[in-house]
């Protein structure tokens, strides 16, 4: 199976780091167009640049939770108003722990909410008019482990948000499906990809983190690139008639 993206216009939302930044690069490296977006404009600057075979990443600045941002990344990405492909990768738990319910604030839930799913929502609703026009598009989310079970973290608004996206994604593809737009998610495991994950990491005892390993059936912590592989396919046209579906990618048999 060959997969490639020869002048396809992406944008990735959320590319600075970990799962973003593997999926960022595995676009371009297949010949995309690839527009990294984050609010860490530092940190996605040196990703800019042509890539063999014809693909290319532009850093770009972007607030997911700002409607108004996210507008002009896809009017300054798209062609004939067009994107071909949307990743939508921001949110995790903005520096947030587990707290007792009674105990987290309204600001802490909207934060994470509206990174890891009002985002979600206003990039789709960005991207939605040109890939309708066109009759083609791929839009893909990184949800998690967490949409289909409790979370990790332990953290409330993680969970619903994830949960929330899900269903979001399965009522954009009936939506979108018409006209010729894919709608589907990868929902990967705990995976050390940003400082935040690293200190949920490092907060397990040496017996938990081998019983989470053992409960792997891979034995294995997944990295960056089995979730960009995911994406590749679900982006590519092998997966055009798979719509509004969850890949759990875990490295197990079950999430």
């Amino acid at each position: 199976m060959h997969i490639a993206f020869p002048n396809r216009r992406v944008i990735v939302a959320g590319a600075a780091r970990g799962i973003g930044r593997a999926i960022t690069q595995a676009f371009a490296e297949r010949g995309a167009q690839v527009w990294a977006g984050d609010l860490l404009t530092q940190e996605i600057e040196p990703l800019a640049g042509a890539r063999p075979g014809g693909g290319q990443v532009h850093a770009a600045h972007v607030d997911v939770t700002d409607a108004g941002s996210i507008e002009r990344l896809v009017a300054s990405a798209a062609r004939d108003g067009a994107i071909d492909i949307l990743a939508y990768v921001a949110g995790g738990v903005r520096g947030q722990s587990a707290t007792p319910v009674e105990d987290v604030s309204l600001e802490d839930w909207r934060e994470i909410v509206d990174a890891n799913l009002t985002g979600a929502f206003l990039f789709a609703k960005a991207v939605a008019p040109g890939m309708k026009r066109a009759g083609y598009g791929r839009i893909v989310t990184i949800s998690s482990r967490a949409a289909l079970a409790t979370s990790l973290t332990g953290i409330q608004s993680y969970a619903a948000a994830k949960h929330g996206q899900l269903g979001l994604v399965r009522q954009l593809a009936q939506e979108l499906g018409p006209f010729g737009v894919t709608v589907n998610s990868v929902a990967p495991g705990f995976m050390r990809t940003s400082p935040d994950y690293e200190r949920q990491w490092a907060g397990y005892d040496a017996a938990f983190q081998a019983q989470l390993l053992d409960r792997i059936a891979m034995r294995r912590m997944g990295t960056p690139e089995d979730i960009a592989h995911a994406v590749m396919f679900l982006a590519s046209d092998y997966a055009s008639w798979i719509t509004g579906q969850v890949l759990p990618v875990t490295g197990s048999p079950i999430a």
